[in-house]
């Protein structure tokens, strides 16, 4: 059986969800992980390479806020990631589909949303 047969979806859907996985991964694998001003590239880095090792990505970005990360430190030196720090973006392409989304704090609704930027077939 191939892959695509167990999804009850068009092709245009499953890029849609394939977009929504990643970030959701992306968001609920690292919020909360100790982060400072020296390892916050690092985890920029790692949390692009580990959206970019799975199925149908072709570009992800990640950055974290420097201003709040560094408003939010304790004495410590460092804080927690959370989702006011956090803005992501992916790009899938799945059987002709391209479909680019992004995750970023939205002030309006005091919310982390994970949103769908662009739905595209590339003319041939």
């Amino acid at each position: 059986m191939r892959s695509r047969d167990l999804f009850n979806c068009t092709d245009r859907d499953r890029a849609v969800f394939e977009a929504g996985i990643k970030l959701a991964s992306l968001y609920h694998q690292y919020i909360g992980s100790p982060v400072n001003p020296e390892n916050a590239g690092h985890f920029e880095t790692a949390m692009e390479e580990g959206m970019k090792a799975q199925p149908f990505v072709s570009t992800a970005s990640v950055s974290v806020d420097r201003r709040i990360l560094k408003a939010s430190l304790s004495p410590y030196g460092y804080c927690s990631l959370n989702e006011r720090m956090l803005e992501a973006k992916v790009e899938i392409e799945y059987e002709g589909w391209r479909v680019r989304a992004s995750l970023g704090w939205v002030e309006e609704l005091s919310y982390p949303l994970m949103k769908i930027d662009d739905i595209k077939k590339p003319a041939k």
